[in-house]
């Protein structure tokens, strides 16, 4: 999103994911629960852009880089170097973010190098990290050149990555290239599939998306997502700063594997729900209790925030009725010891290393409620207006008259503690998309798809 609109550009609707929008920010931790690696926080606030609805906010924190053990690390750079990677804003951005990386390694650390292009080859056996130099001197003579064979470097890697397994240790690759796999396997099905066979083996996959053009994103995502790691895209020096060297724990020490949130709504209090984002990561209902479902994984330090739009109980809903299902409650379906209760919330992961899930539960209960929005956290009034951002650049009309004035106006109102600079970022972006006259175009474009609205049926979201 930012690249494109500091080339003056409007990104294409499907380019923008509001989740990650909101969790690209850093946000007040809560600490974490006894007997848990995570802390949780829910709020709920008035919807600025609607009078009818409000936002729910659920938002967990892994325990911070200092509380968790950084296990030594065995890594292989896995490093597109075919011609499509010519351009300065990919291989020489992702020799630069490298050698951010290779500053952070400790002693005990390990790296290897594989390179492909027409063909693959092992750049640097698995070296020490206090040989900071030879793995420096093996990144500087990276150079771009012939077609991209995707499958075969990706099998070599996780090979080399076999070599120098460090048990008990982290052991990852990672993926830096632009995502045009032209040569050998290319489709997202079979990539997939390949990557969840040599997961088994205990190694995960990070991906680093570089450029533009022929970027696949969709690809780079979901392979990582299979591969137990995470996706970043890195557009300059700054961002790779921030993925490799300020987030390096969040990136690399996964504190939790296949995580997952269940959002439970109390059809007497609340008849609908909206989830924002999420579109490509939403698992079935009965998925959520079945260990054998893969979900995302969380590294040391990092913030996942969910926001809901919920319609309450006597509102005016935004479906129509439906005809064999009411969609409020009646006397009979009324809990009756949690009418107190908005929601509850569960959150099921594994802890590092375990193949059984732990269940994590809270209750979000109308104390949480914030009767005025600009009496809510500022962590919430600013997750809102990113959310609002990313739902307007993906032309959602859910947001009525609501428009980059309004949004700027509301971050400008919430900033609170900005370290890093990123919030006055995306003050600088929403600026922009006001000034280029994006709210005026909204009305001509194709628009995007959204999760939908649901009933509530005392089921889950």
């Amino acid at each position: 999103m930012r690249r494109f609109l500091r080339l003056g550009q409007r990104p294409p609707l499907d380019a923008v994911r509001v989740e990650e929008l909101i969790n690209w920010f850093t946000w007040a931790p809560a600490p974490p629960i006894a007997g848990h690696p995570f802390g949780v926080t829910t709020d709920v606030a008035p919807s600025p852009w609607s009078k009818d609805r409000q936002l729910l906010r659920v938002k967990i924190d892994a325990i911070e880089p200092g509380a968790a053990p950084f296990p030594p690390a065995n890594l292989v750079f896995l490093v597109d170097v075919s011609g499509s990677m010519a351009t300065p804003d990919k291989l020489p951005l992702v020799k630069s973010s490298l050698r951010m990386l290779v500053n952070q390694l400790r002693p005990q650390d390990r790296v290897a190098l594989v390179v492909y292009a027409g063909r693959t080859c092992v750049e640097l056996p698995s070296t020490p990290g206090s040989e900071k130099q030879t793995i420096l001197r093996a990144i500087d003579r990276l150079d771009a050149g012939g077609a991209t064979a995707g499958e075969a470097a990706i099998k070599l890697a996780y090979d080399e990555a076999q070599t120098g397994f460090i048990k008990g240790g982290i052991n990852r690759v990672l993926l830096a290239t632009d995502g045009d796999f032209n040569v050998g396997v290319s489709d997202t099905a079979t990539l997939e599939d390949m990557v969840a066979r040599l997961r088994e083996t205990g190694i995960s996959l990070t991906t680093l998306g570089f450029g533009t053009g022929n970027f696949n994103d969709h690809l780079m995502e979901q392979i990582a997502d299979v591969g137990n790691g995470n996706f970043a895209y890195i557009d300059s020096v700054d961002e790779a700063r921030k993925v490799l060297v300020t987030e390096m724990q969040s990136t690399l020490n996964t504190v939790a594997s296949d995580v997952k949130i269940q959002v439970e709504f109390n059809p007497a209090l609340i008849q609908e729900y909206r989830l924002i984002g999420y579109e490509n990561r939403v698992l079935q209902e009965e998925d959520f209790n079945n260990d054998k479902v893969d979900a995302g994984e969380v590294g040391a330090g990092k913030t996942v925030t969910a926001l809901y739009e919920i319609t309450p109980v006597g509102a005016a809903p935004t479906i129509s009725p439906r005809r064999y299902e009411s969609n409020t409650a009646t006397e009979a379906t009324k809990p009756v010891s949690h009418n107190h209760e908005l929601a509850f919330v569960r959150i099921r992961y594994k802890p590092v290393g375990e193949q059984e899930s732990v269940l994590l539960e809270r209750a979000v209960t109308r104390e949480m409620f914030f009767a005025k929005f600009e009496r809510a956290p500022a962590d919430l009034r600013f997750a809102a207006a990113v959310a609002a951002f990313g739902q307007l650049l993906r032309d959602n009309p859910r947001l009525g008259d609501f428009g980059y004035a309004d949004v700027h106006q509301l971050a400008k109102e919430s900033l609170g503690k900005d370290e890093g600079g990123y919030r006055r970022q995306f003050l600088s972006m929403v600026e922009t998309a006001r000034d280029l006259g994006f709210d005026v175009s909204r009305s001509y474009s194709n628009g995007a798809a959204e999760c939908p609205v649901g009933f509530v049926e005392g089921t889950s979201g």
